[in-house]
């Protein structure tokens, strides 16, 4: 007889937990190793979380919508078939991560005196009496759904807790302000991709001293190039050839010349990346992803164009891969798609800078004392007051601005 672990996988280079989103399996099922047991999101990526094991799917230990750090019990599998006579006594044995607050608990076959960690926590912070709440897990086991409800509901001034000693300043601790909840209110809960963007935002601001610059550019010429050959592209190559492109090859060519900027503040060292890996930001109708081009300065335009395009496409249809998210090493992000001409992002935390390209508009410009109307762009630059300063991201943003000023049809070459 085996009873085995499945647990929360490493889904990529800096993903410290993961939300079960769907369980793509039952209890009794029988699965193959390798075979898709759940569906997990993280900050970087949906995925599917394979089978380690052939066998029988024993228990589910977390539910729909629980977030477990990587490493974290996700279900428990049986590789043998005939245990159904030592059921109980692998239960007993195996269940070390939950903890019961009732011996009598060890006589009673039902899950609901055994609680997981995470619902002993909540019901200390907010006072609940978990003999009052009504599981709705297996073998009405109560799961952290069950307590979160109860808090919703503000009902949990009534129960008083008298298996569990809390410490009068226990629910104080990690007190936040909670808006009330009106009649026709939506309340969306913060989980999955939101939730972990939510926290790598905080941590972020929290640890990076963020400064900022913008220089302003004059494309005229690329845009005048770009419209005159973007037809024929698309004839001849099948995807479109975006204004971005041109942005992203100039930062690329940037970074290669100013490198202290491809760099990650690593505590008592700086690492400046050897690679350039640049990530972007792209969307479906609700989330958002961060996936990155490698190796961006060895491509020319039109492949650079093609790896945005296939890029976004994963991104609507939800088909990105861990591998598609990591090891960005600075980001580009597209803020003009949306009409901005200015704004001032928040780093891609362990990354030194982001580049923020605002809408191409339409400026009156003087040139030789006389007005003329001229395509211009804001380029806004976030960068890491710790590992960079003024002068060397002053010098990078003038040289990726000298690049794009003279991309025309004589000087630039899409492939």
């Amino acid at each position: 007889m085996a009873r085995e672990k499945i647990t929360m996988p490493q889904l990529g280079e800096s993903v410290t937990e993961g939300t079960v989103s769907t369980w793509l399996v039952a209890v009794g099922d029988k699965v193959n190793k390798y075979d898709p047991i759940a569906e997990v999101l993280t900050d970087k990526v949906n995925a599917e979380v394979p089978s380690s094991f052939s066998g029988i799917i024993q228990e589910l230990i977390a539910a729909e919508g629980d977030t477990i750090a990587v490493g974290g019990l996700m279900c428990y599998i049986e590789t043998e078939k005939d245990v159904q006579d030592e059921e109980t006594a692998a239960n007993d044995e195996n269940d070390k991560d939950l903890v019961s607050v009732d011996n009598t608990a060890k006589e009673n076959q039902s899950m609901k005196q055994r609680y997981s960690p995470a619902v002993l926590r909540l019901a200390q912070e907010n006072n609940i009496d978990l003999l009052t709440v009504s599981g709705t897990g297996r073998g009405g086991r109560i799961t952290r759904k069950d307590i979160e409800k109860v808090i919703n509901a503000g009902t949990i001034d009534t129960l008083k807790s008298e298996t569990i000693d809390v410490a009068p300043t226990m629910s104080k601790q990690r007190e936040t302000f909670i808006p009330d909840v009106n009649h026709g209110d939506i309340e969306i809960p913060v989980q999955g991709v939101r939730k972990a963007i939510a926290q790598n935002m905080v941590r972020s601001k929290q640890e990076i001293p963020h400064a900022w610059m913008t220089v302003e550019v004059d494309v005229t010429d690329l845009v005048t190039y770009r419209n005159k050959i973007k037809h024929s592209f698309k004839q001849q190559e099948g995807f479109n050839l975006t204004f971005f492109a041109f942005f992203v090859k100039a930062v690329a060519q940037g970074l290669k010349e100013y490198p202290q900027l491809n760099s990650q503040w690593a505590g008592d060292k700086i690492i400046q990346k050897k690679d350039i890996n640049l990530s972007i930001a792209v969307a479906n109708d609700q989330e958002l992803f961060v996936p990155v081009i490698k190796n961006a300065d060895e491509k020319s335009i039109k492949g650079i164009a093609k790896d945005i395009v296939e890029l976004a496409n994963k991104a609507r249809t939800r088909t990105l891969k861990s591998d598609d998210m990591k090891d960005g090493t600075f980001t580009v992000n597209n803020t003009g798609s949306f009409g901005s001409i200015h704004s001032m992002g928040v780093i891609n935390y362990p990354q030194a800078a982001i580049l923020q390209v605002e809408s191409i508009v339409k400026r009156p410009v003087i040139i030789n004392d006389m007005f003329a109307a001229r395509d211009m762009v804001n380029l806004s630059l976030s960068l890491d007051h710790r590992i960079l300063d003024g002068l060397v991201c002053g010098r990078f943003l003038a040289r990726v601005k000298e690049i794009l000023e003279n991309m025309n049809e004589t000087t630039t070459n899409v492939y």
